[in-house]
């Protein structure tokens, strides 16, 4: 998820995208705490010392193409500079402002991790992400214990004699992060914000979306081509004949493309009636019988809740038809895959590897894999990116800083304010409704007021595939912990280093971690011009989101409510809908263009974003101080300006098609282009000539 590259996590998937934080992609995992090894010294290899972390590149001229026009191209004005002189890294699919801050962040948490992994007097946190990154860095402890290391785990599948013993399996992959068939989370209840429930969801997929499995186009049979034999090799390394690894391939090719049809488009995920389908136990348990629901539950037959929602009631049915359909055999040859999938990073390198050539390399165009610091230091920070974080805001996120993000909110807020009041196409009731909403979004900016408990987490300097599963173990019994209980609304949803930001509809609060808070998203010596068109624009499109196709549909208190007049509800759909057919005009990458449904949320909120962050930098400017210029530049130009390079980004190809397929956010140079000939305050500025590219004749505008 990106920030305003991923500046939503639209968290209306707030529970969905919560319940699977524990289980990102393949290198996440889980364990039982009675995997853990004692902690010994000796075990891990000797501490590397890390490269102090660069100061972040903020705002440079160098970074524009001075001969392109402005009003023609504002993305190659603004980024053709950085284009032509920031190529992609061999070890990055793309590479943008994002990932260069990203990268400073994760050699800060690289310096922090080496010390912390030192042997000598260290805090409880400090002993747990410190071990956890030995034992993750110690590869040669890491391929002398092989595949070994899941016997356990593959006996317990393979020791299943029958298609209903398969429960307690799936209740123990869950368990250690392992996405088998479904999923299951918690969240906040859409229609009573008070209460948290559990959340039955779609899962069970390696590729990145259904459609990956669906399409019939040349692209898509090539990567699935691919991906069988990426399953064969993985199958070989598991230890099985070619014949036989070939065969379960084509297995769990069956099983997941079955899964894929019963799961909902991606699209169709973004409107919320349509993931939130509340169901009693036994109403969900009939959905897929010949699963037993209260023996996945618990064990001793008390069950932990009473009702659920169930994201799509029809996915479950898909399930049952693959329970009946498949052979046992089969099933438990889809369960090896999973774990195995899963765990890979920290399996023998001759498995990160495989995991990598297809998933990096041939998914995304990466062409090699990550030093392995780097893949270590950001699976601590998402298996303890609290404890890990803490430390990381004590050096690097001043409450000064935090002081002055405030400021901007508080700015950003009143125009927002201001232009709900001067809507010409929305009616006073609704206006009322809105402006009722937005005084009551909360901030959450730089780290929780409470940090997270993880004293009942138990890490090894020794034992990689271990922490990695009591990490997902611990996780998993954290949100089911929440189910029946009041939201904790002081919790972040993101570790403090993470460069991204959201807007949580269930909560109705915007949440900025300590990580994007620096260069070039905000400078505390910088211009006001660039602060607000940068995290000032970041912040008006998270306030946005709460009033973005979406996010309108939940009320001041976080509940799935509707507060629109009919009218006004059709005048937002009209203009939400020239937002979507406006960038379903872009292409992206060969003959594959920019999903304007799927991207509909990013989209109003950049647009509404920087409208408001202008209104609010000329609020706070003088008349002369508007004409004052920097580098040649007046305060609003450096504005639109500091928008333009956020999002200066060189992507891999295939990097651009899996985004644009799956993603909720267009690629960067759409951000932009598509915001700025959307605004006559851009026109103005930059003095553009009616009919130009970024001043065409007709402008889209919501908010």
């Amino acid at each position: 998820m990106r920030m305003f590259r991923c500046l939503t996590i639209v968290l209306l998937l707030a529970a969905l995208a919560v319940a699977q934080a524990a289980k990102p992609a393949t290198d996440k995992s889980g364990k039982k705490a009675s995997t853990a090894k004692k902690a010994t010294a000796k075990s891990a290899p000797a501490a590397k010392p890390a490269a102090p972390p660069k100061k972040p590149a903020g705002f440079t001229t160098a970074s524009l193409d001075t001969a392109a026009d402005p009003c023609g191209d504002f993305y190659q004005y603004s980024c053709g500079g950085w284009l032509k002189s920031n190529p992609i890294p061999a070890d990055k699919a793309a590479w943008g402002r994002f990932n260069e801050l990203a990268e400073n962040n994760r050699a800060a948490l690289h310096d922090i991790l080496e010390k912390a992994a030192k042997p000598g007097k260290r805090t409880a946190n400090q002993q747990k992400i410190g071990d956890y990154y030995l034992a993750c860095m110690n590869e040669a402890a890491i391929n002398k214990a092989g595949i070994g290391a899941l016997k356990m785990e593959l006996d317990q599948i393979n020791l299943v004699t029958s298609k209903s013993g398969l429960t307690w399996t799936v209740a123990r992959l869950h368990h250690e992060g392992v996405p088998v068939l479904f999923d299951l989370g918690s969240a906040i209840d859409f229609k009573d914000a008070n209460n948290v429930i559990a959340v039955a969801d779609q899962s069970g997929l390696a590729l990145p979306e259904r459609d990956y499995y669906l399409k019939t186009d040349a692209k898509s049979v090539e990567i699935q081509k691919a991906y069988v034999e990426h399953l064969t090799n993985m199958f070989k390394l598991m230890g099985d004949a070619p014949e036989k690894a070939a065969a379960e391939a084509q297995t769990v090719m069956t099983i997941e493309t079955n899964l894929a049809k019963g799961s909902m488009e991606v699209t169709l995920r973004r409107e919320p009636a349509n993931i939130y389908h509340k169901l009693t136990v036994e109403e969900w348990q009939a959905l897929f019988p010949t699963f037993s629901v209260k023996n996945y539950l618990s064990p001793s037959g008390k069950l932990p809740f009473s009702s659920l929602n169930v994201t799509n009631p029809d996915f479950f049915k898909t399930v049952e038809a693959e329970l009946k359909r498949a052979s046992l055999d089969d099933l438990k040859t889809y369960f090896r895959w999973q774990l195995v999938h899963t765990e890979a990073a920290v399996l023998p390198t001759a498995f990160a590897q495989e995991d990598f050539s297809f998933f990096g390399r041939t998914l995304n165009g990466q062409k090699e894999q990550e030093a392995r610091w780097k893949r270590c230091s950001r699976m601590v920070d998402r298996d303890l990116g609290e404890a890990l974080g803490q430390v990381y805001v004590e050096k690097y996120f001043p409450k000064e800083a935090k002081d002055r993000i405030l400021k901007l909110v508080y700015a950003l807020e009143g125009a927002l304010r201001q232009d709900i009041r001067t809507l010409p196409w929305m009616s006073q009731p609704t206006k009322q409704q809105a402006l009722v909403k937005l005084a009551a979004i909360e901030n959450k900016i730089g780290y929780p007021d409470h940090w997270r408990d993880y004293s009942r987490l138990q890490t090894a300097p020794d034992d990689a595939l271990g922490n990695t599963m009591r990490s997902a173990a611990f996780e998993f019994q954290r949100q089911m912990g929440k189910i029946g209980k009041p939201p904790d609304r002081r919790e972040f949803g993101m570790t403090p280093p993470t460069v991204n930001a959201y807007y949580n509809p269930s909560e109705n609060n915007v949440n900025f971690p300590a990580g994007i808070l620096q260069p070039p998203f905000f400078d505390f010596k910088a211009d006001d011009g660039l602060n607000y068109g940068a995290i000032g624009a970041g912040i008006g499109h998270e306030l946005t989101h709460g009033f973005d196709d979406s996010g309108r549909q939940f009320d001041a208190k976080g509940n799935l409510r509707d507060w629109w007049t009919a009218a006004d509800a059709k005048a937002f759909n009209e203009r939400a809908q020239c937002i979507v057919d406006e960038y379903s005009g872009f292409t992206a990458v060969d003959d594959v263009k920019v999903n304007g449904k799927l991207t509909l949320g990013e989209n109003t909120a950049d647009n509404g974003g920087l409208r408001i962050a202008d209104m609010a930098l000329l609020s706070t400017l003088s008349a002369t101080a508007q004409k004052e210029k920097i580098d040649g530049f007046t305060p609003e130009q450096r504005l639109f300006l500091g928008w333009g390079q956020l999002w200066c980004e060189n992507q891999s190809p295939e990097a651009a098609r899996n985004q644009t397929l799956t993603n909720s956010h267009a690629l960067g140079k759409f951000r932009v282009n598509g915001v700025v000939r959307n605004m006559p305050e851009f026109r103005r500025a930059w003095g553009c000539k009616a009919g130009a590219p970024m001043a065409p004749e007709n402008a889209c505008r919501v908010w």
